[in-house]
């Protein structure tokens, strides 16, 4: 989970933050102007130190409080919807930055209300099948093209006047501004010469994903920190502190190496006068609801799943509102330190591979992220082209579960289509859920009432291989400790001892596992890099 330290940081960073753009006519998103480029690279420093921090706070009291062996940091995917979408490049988005942490911290205490009462499981149940799996690829799609970008990326695509996007991977200094020219922002001449692109793709990406398939564990940190380190000499080709004040003033920085760097910029600038952004305003809101939803609530039943946790009864887990409730309160602190939405990571598989199924597992976690806020100067950094390739390879990661959409029905695939192909295309998260949802009530609706018309003669002919859909959760709405409060259990935050019969009638609950209900991640690793066996297999 290293890796979100300096990745986080780099793709919020993109959003401006709190500068102000004084760029003009000539220059209206400060794309070239130096006093915003400084202002971004402290935004930068501000969040690497508020990354550490949420992820270190969070994790340490999942272990603590909900005893859960899973670590939480912000997470890939939604970083990207906030930055990309909400706030927008430099600033360009439909909200800014102070409005969508706003957003944010009224998240968290929705999900805390929605957590309390069970609420948050239920919702996520509700979302048909193939729209979650969806949303998943969709994600990764996004994360991959802000990885070929030059953003936070490794430069190989960038926008071109004569098509929507072409190869690119020229050198900085050879990119054209002038947006009359007919090969669009990349000469031809200087194409896929650009040897930071190259270090990129060769050290960052080959290497790595090489490593990967022999399931060498912090394969993905590697790359970073080889390409980090090819990239920090000043008179190199590749350098990412040239001569210039914005390369100065971060290498300055970066020669402190242990250094405690504290929160300026970002932190507390909630704004609450949103009378000019009501619908953008309540659009992230929801967005970020939702796909929080499955994110956290997918992973965290797919870790107690791992880890033997889950409770063939209620296929619940002990301490899943607690968890829910502690990740609750870490999405609205986090949104202070101004962070994106906090959220489990599947990379905690990693730890559950190697014995840790209490929450010690977590403290631990939460101690390394810790003592990783005293090195801020390394994190900061970390150049775009060493992030770039690992949003490809954890992109490449959440697609995977694109073979497990239904295909073969209609009304499952094509709004899952429809998801997947507006998410990266629109750049927006957002757009591809409403798309999908949409195109999911739409097509099914007119099924059921053609069906309940013709007085059921007239149905699809293979209706019959449709994902089933229902609002009923298996051990009822209510968490287990609410059930045992209303039987007037005294010690009700205590869990139920089952008898034997009971689990023996429990474990047949236990042939569609809980967790494939919940394939929707936006923060996902793989078990090519952790050596944890697939989720979706049963343990033997």
């Amino acid at each position: 989970m290293a890796y979100i330290i300096a990745v986080n940081a780099s793709i919020v960073a993109d959003s401006g933050g709190t500068c102000v753009c004084n760029g003009g006519t000539e220059d209206p998103i400060c794309s070239t102007n130096e006093e915003y480029a400084l202002c971004q690279a402290e935004i930068k420093r501000d969040l690497v130190t508020a990354t550490a921090a949420i992820s270190a706070l969070a994790s340490f009291f999942m272990g603590l409080l909900a005893n859960m062996p899973v670590g939480l940091a912000p997470g890939m995917g939604l970083n990207a919807y906030f930055a990309y979408t909400v706030v927008g490049f430099h600033g360009t988005g439909a909200v800014p930055y102070q409005i969508a942490v706003t957003a944010i911290f009224v998240e968290g205490w929705i999900f805390f209300a929605l957590a309390l009462f069970g609420m948050r499981q239920w919702l996520a149940r509700l979302i048909p099948r193939s729209i979650k799996l969806a949303t998943s690829v969709g994600i990764g799609l996004f994360l991959t093209l802000i990885g070929l970008t030059y953003s936070e990326g490794i430069g190989l695509i960038v926008g071109s006047n004569s098509t929507p996007t072409e190869l690119a991977g020229c050198r900085s200094g050879n990119r054209i501004s002038d947006n009359s020219a007919d090969d669009g922002t990349c000469p031809s001449w200087d194409k896929m010469r650009s040897p930071a692109m190259w270090v990129g793709i060769f050290c960052g990406g080959i290497l790595t994903a090489i490593l990967m398939t022999y399931r060498v564990k912090g394969a993905i940190i590697f790359g970073i920190i080889l390409v980090s380190i090819i990239s920090w000499p000043r008179p190199t080709p590749v350098t990412y502190f040239p001569y210039t004040p914005v390369g100065d003033d971060s290498f300055n920085f970066f020669k402190k190496v242990v250094d405690f760097h504290q929160i300026g910029q970002v932190l507390n600038v909630q704004q609450w006068n949103i009378g000019g952004y009501g619908g953008q305003f309540g659009l992230a809101l929801i967005t970020f609801l939702y796909v929080d939803i499955l994110d956290c609530t997918g992973t965290l039943y797919s870790m107690a799943q791992y880890a033997d946790l889950i409770d063939p009864v209620t296929q619940d887990f002990e301490g899943s509102s607690m968890a829910y409730m502690v990740d609750s309160v870490a999405i609205s602190i986090g949104a202070i330190l101004g962070t994106p939405p906090v959220t489990a990571f599947v990379e905690s598989g990693a730890g559950i591979a190697e014995g840790g199924k209490t929450g010690l597992t977590a403290m631990a976690t939460g101690i390394c992220f810790f003592i990783s806020i005293f090195f801020a100067p390394i994190f900061a950094s970390i150049p775009p082209w060493a992030t770039g390739c690992v949003l490809i390879l954890v992109g490449s990661m959440m697609v995977k579960s694109v073979t497990e959409i239904n295909w073969r029905y209609a009304g499952d695939a094509i709004p899952a289509f429809v998801t997947i192909a507006i998410m990266p295309f629109a750049y927006s998260i957002a757009d591809g859920l409403i798309a999908g949802i949409f195109t999911y009530i739409i097509i099914n609706m007119t099924v059921w009432v053609i069906e309940l018309a013709s007085g059921g003669r007239i149905v699809p002919p293979n209706k019959h291989e449709k994902d089933p859909w229902t609002w009923r959760i298996p051990g009822g709405f209510l968490p287990p400790w609410t059930t045992r409060l209303m039987k007037g259990k005294k010690d009700f935050w205590r869990e139920d001892v089952l008898s034997d019969s009971d689990a023996g009638a429990g474990v047949e609950a236990l042939d569609q596992p809980v967790h494939e209900q919940f394939q929707t991640k936006a923060s996902h690793s793989d078990e090519h890099m952790t050596g944890v066996p697939h989720l979706n297999e049963k343990k033997e």
